[in-house]
């Protein structure tokens, strides 16, 4: 099938975009937005398209190639990480700052998002940093620091209308994505729970834990409960821990992410909004 370019960034004006459009050799651009183009009739290779990515990222513009045929009517779900995802903070890093240790439980959890760490046993170490900590902190968190990310809500907001399911998929903690559900009218939610006793965290974890492989078998889950298949899900993230749920989905999509995501994913947003995946499959 052959592809279609999107070029888009939130600084980007349409003689930028044009530049780039020419670079790939479209035959003919439409402009989606003041800050967006649509580029057709591509000579599509693998050298090409890692030519236009760099003039791109240089501009501060995400180029995204796609199937010509894909829109967003051509899916049904949209999974999401949580955690500089679909919202601006990790949320146990700020959990952390309460204990005076952010610097340490910073490096452990960029460790286990580049995929150096394993993650369950990342989260363990995290969390037993959080022993003693009072639960009403994860209030703190939740009201002073969490921060949805740019064009979330917008890209809830046209997913939504277009009749898409949503569900957030987190090595996070329930405290905060059971905050998010009714706050952003999210259909299902799955992450992990933080153990606590008379009223402090116990540096434990109830349950298995949220790696990798149960955020796949979550959107495994979902897809059936929904009757559909996989490759009718849109798969957001940004660390290591999420290659393998957007490994099964029709579009994966890099949002911030690490460079082993990135290099992975079908596109990969590094400027735009979370909406930017509306303009690439309107």
């Amino acid at each position: 099938m052959s592809k279609k370019l999107i070029l888009q960034g939130p600084g980007a004006d349409q003689a930028t975009l044009a530049r780039i459009a020419a670079l790939a050799g479209a035959r003919t651009t439409t402009a989606l937005n003041p800050h967006a183009l649509r580029c057709d009739g591509i000579d599509f290779t693998p050298a090409l398209k890692a030519e236009v990515e760099a003039a791109a990222f240089a501009a501060g513009v995400d180029a995204s190639f796609v199937d010509a045929g894909l829109f967003l009517a051509d899916f049904k779900l949209v999974a999401m990480d949580m955690d500089s995802t679909l919202i601006t903070i990790e949320c146990i890093d700020e959990i952390a700052d309460m204990q005076g240790l952010k610097p340490q439980v910073s490096a452990i959890t960029e460790a286990a998002m580049r995929g150096e760490l394993d993650f369950s046993e990342s989260l363990k170490r995290r969390v037993a940093l959080l022993e003693g900590l009072p639960v009403e902190a994860l209030g703190r968190v939740y009201e002073e620091r969490l921060a949805i990310s740019m064009g979330g809500e917008a890209m809830l907001a046209g997913v939504q209308a277009a009749g898409l399911k949503t569900l957030l998929v987190s090595g996070g903690f329930t405290f905060f994505t059971e905050r998010l559900k009714p706050r952003l009218g999210l259909d299902f939610t799955h992450a992990n729970v933080l153990e606590a006793e008379n009223g402090k965290l116990t540096g434990r974890v109830v349950g298995g834990i949220v790696d990798a492989e149960e955020k796949r078998r979550t959107v495994e889950r979902v897809c059936a409960e929904l009757g559909i298949a996989p490759r009718q899900a849109i798969v957001m993230g940004d660390g290591a821990n999420d290659l393998k749920m957007m490994g099964i989905a029709g579009l994966s999509v890099a949002f911030r992410a690490k460079p082993v995501v990135r290099a992975q994913a079908d596109i990969a947003l590094n400027f735009s909004g979370l909406d930017g995946v509306l303009a690439i499959l309107a």
